[in-house]
């Protein structure tokens, strides 16, 4: 069976990235970062702690990094000058977008899956051993958070014509506003439409919060984690959601349970939906770059 014509620029893009240190300090980062036992999380999961360690291992540090590792692949080829030379090959600018994606994504998915069976392994050594499935679950939602993420950097990175440019969108945009600031903007976008008071400890029981702060990448993908580890309907931490519905402590995590406790929760706020919102961040701005790209007007 012949290969895919994209297959050699993927390969070219998966040894780049494993050549370089990037990514290995990153998976040092994510392990260090990841492991975090706690008295609740230990309480509520036993040793399915370790599940845990790889969503958080996922937050802050993994999409800053991926995305370090990913937005200069079209636009800083297009400001060396390599963009022609790579056009020039018997690639439509379909299988140079498709190549960059799952190259990068091969590349980042070696760390980074070290970096996972490390915290398992630690896990073990610490708290015994754990539910594979639940294990493999979290792990395979990660490898598809990186995907997205390598998606999106290279659609900016496709549709922009200088790397300052990128540079803006990808971390002013892409990770502070959806990333960090994901919860605080959801809030402020939900008073703003309804006029209403939206804060963590007193959140509404009204499904247009809740799906708000659940479109960002990162929320998408705690939910989708969190309903595997059966912790609760939330785009928080898995310990704050355990902490805001089996304890009496008052923490900063939007929960569907505590919100809804007297009211049916809508279908919409399925935590499945979780997985289709990752999926449409992966497929629509690739999308988009892909109908800017075919243009030929950016080079």
């Amino acid at each position: 069976m012949a290969r895919p014509r994209w297959f050699p620029l993927a390969r070219k893009e998966a040894r780049t990235i494993l050549t370089s240190k990037g990514p290995w300090a990153l998976a040092i980062l994510l392990v260090l970062w990841g492991y975090r036992p706690s008295y609740v999380g230990w309480d509520y999961l036993g040793p399915d702690m370790t599940v845990g360690f790889v969503q958080v291992a996922s937050t802050f540090l993994l999409p800053l990094g991926v995305l370090l590792l990913s937005y200069r692949s079209i636009v800083g080829e297009r400001t060396s000058g390599s963009l022609k030379f790579v056009l020039g090959l018997p690639l439509t600018r379909t299988d140079i977008l498709v190549g960059k994606i799952l190259g990068r994504s091969a590349g980042i998915a070696i760390p980074v899956t070290a970096a996972a069976l490390v915290l398992g392994l630690i896990g073990v050594a610490r708290f015994g051993l754990f539910s594979p499935l639940l294990f493999l679950a979290v792990f395979l939602a990660m490898l598809l958070y990186v995907v997205v993420l390598v998606s999106i950097a290279t659609a900016v990175s496709a549709v922009t014509t200088s790397t300052v440019r990128a540079t803006g969108v990808i971390f002013g945009v892409v990770y502070l506003v959806l990333t960090v600031l994901w919860k605080t903007v959801a809030g402020m976008t939900y008073s703003n439409l309804t006029g209403l008071a939206a804060t963590p400890t007193n959140a509404p029981a009204d499904g247009l919060l809740f799906a708000l702060l659940r479109i960002s990448p990162d929320r998408a993908y705690r939910v989708l984690t969190n309903w595997i580890l059966e912790v609760g309907n939330s785009g928080a931490g898995y310990t704050g959601v355990i902490t805001k519905l089996h304890t009496p402590t008052a923490v900063n995590a939007y929960v569907v349970e505590a919100a809804f406790e007297t009211k049916p929760i809508p279908v919409y706020l399925h935590e499945i939906l979780g997985l289709v919102v990752l999926l449409l961040w992966l497929v629509v701005p690739l999308g988009l770059a892909r109908y800017r790209f075919e243009r030929g007007d950016l080079v």
